[in-house]
């Protein structure tokens, strides 16, 4: 299964529209980011992520949401582990 994960960019490096690289935050870890496809994201906004590619640009509402949500997927997985 492939899972696309929200990030906050923090940083845009390279501001050439065919590469442009941003740093973005995952819950504290930084990696960069090919942003050449959210070409209206900006430092400070919220982007979904798969394979190092930001596919679209999503609000902070909705990003804290998904980041609930894994959190839930990963206390289950612990439970089921636990058993």
């Amino acid at each position: 299964m492939c899972l696309a994960i929200p990030g906050k960019i923090l940083a845009i490096a390279d501001d050439d529209p065919l590469n442009r690289i941003g740093k973005v935050s995952f819950g504290g870890i930084a990696k960069e980011v090919n942003l050449s496809l959210v070409p209206e994201a900006n430092v400070g906004d919220y982007v979904v992520v798969h394979v190092g590619f930001a596919l679209s640009k999503l609000d902070e509402a909705e990003a804290r949401q998904v980041f609930a949500y894994l959190e839930q997927m990963e206390e289950l997985t612990e439970q089921s582990h636990g058993n």
